[in-house]
C-alpha cells in the first residue's frame, strides 16, 4: 500500500544546480528533472565543461562555473568524486551557505575482489559535508540511482525508492518530493543524517548485485 503524505511540499518551481554535473551521476540527475520541468544548472571547476556537458543534455540544461551555479540555484545537489569532495565543499561555503544541500556522494574503493566502503573520518560523506558546511542545511539522498538508467532515452520510468536522510525535516520533506518530481520514483525518509554511512556504503552490495546479474538494480521499500 502507497500512503501519500499531504505534508510533503510542491517544489515544482525549484532550480537545481548539480556540482560535479559532468560526470554521468549528475548528468542522469540534471537530464532526469529538467524532463520533470525544472531549471537546472550543471557546475564544474571548468566553465566550458560544464557548458559542453549541459549541451550534450540538452532539455533547457545550462552549464557553468561552480560557484555561480551553487549561487544561483535553489537546491544545490553534490556529485562529485569522493576525492574531491571535502575540497569542492570548503571552497563553496559561501555560496552555499543557507541552502539546502544534498550529498549523493559514495566513498568506496575498487580492488580485484570488487569494490567496499571506505572509512569517512566525519562518519560519510553527508555528514563531512555537514562538518563543512555548517550554514547549510545538508541531506543525503540519490545513493542508489543507476547512471546508465538515469541516461537512457529508452527508459521513461525509474522503478526505485530514493533514502533521504538529515536532521532538518522540513529539508528532508523538499528533497523527498524532489525525488517524487522524477516518474517512478519515490523519496522515502531513511533518518538523521548520523545513518547515512549504511546507505553510502550499500551501494558496494548493489555493484556487486549488477555486476553478478548484469542488472542496475534498485531499491523499493515494502509497506510504505
Amino acid at each position: 500500500m502507497i500512503v501519500a503524505d499531504s505534508a510533503i511540499p510542491d517544489v515544482s518551481g525549484l532550480s537545481l544546480g548539480i556540482l560535479g554535473g559532468t560526470g554521468d551521476q549528475g548528468k542522469g540527475l540534471a537530464r532526469r528533472f529538467a524532463l520533470a520541468g525544472h531549471k537546472v544548472l550543471i557546475g564544474s571547476r571548468n566553465a566550458e565543461r560544464a557548458q559542453q556537458a549541459a549541451e550534450s543534455i540538452g532539455h533547457g540544461v545550462a552549464g557553468g562555473e561552480n560557484a555561480a551555479v551553487a549561487t544561483e540555484s535553489d537546491i544545490v545537489i553534490i556529485a562529485v568524486p569522493w576525492d574531491g569532495h571535502k575540497a569542492t565543499l570548503e571552497s563553496l561555503r559561501e555560496q552555499l551557505a543557507g541552502k539546502i544541500v544534498v550529498d549523493c556522494v559514495n566513498p568506496l574503493g575498487f580492488d580485484k575482489r570488487g569494490s567496499y566502503a571506505l572509512p569517512v573520518e566525519e562518519g560519510s560523506a553527508a555528514e563531512q559535508a555537514a562538518a563543512v558546511l555548517t550554514d547549510s542545511r545538508v541531506v543525503a539522498a540519490f545513493h542508489h540511482v543507476s547512471a546508465v538508467i538515469l541516461l537512457d532515452p529508452e527508459v521513461p520510468e525509474i522503478d526505485l525508492d530514493v533514502f533521504v536522510l538529515g536532521d532538518d525535516r522540513e529539508a528532508t520533506d523538499t528533497v523527498q518530493a524532489l525525488a517524487s518530481r522524477i516518474p517512478g520514483m519515490r523519496g522515502i525518509y531513511g533518518g538523521r543524517l548520523r545513518n547515512a554511512h549504511q546507505i553510502e556504503a550499500l551501494t558496494a552490495n548493489l555493484i556487486s548485485v549488477n555486476r553478478r546479474y548484469k542488472s542496475h538494480a534498485g531499491i523499493r521499500v515494502t509497506d510504505v
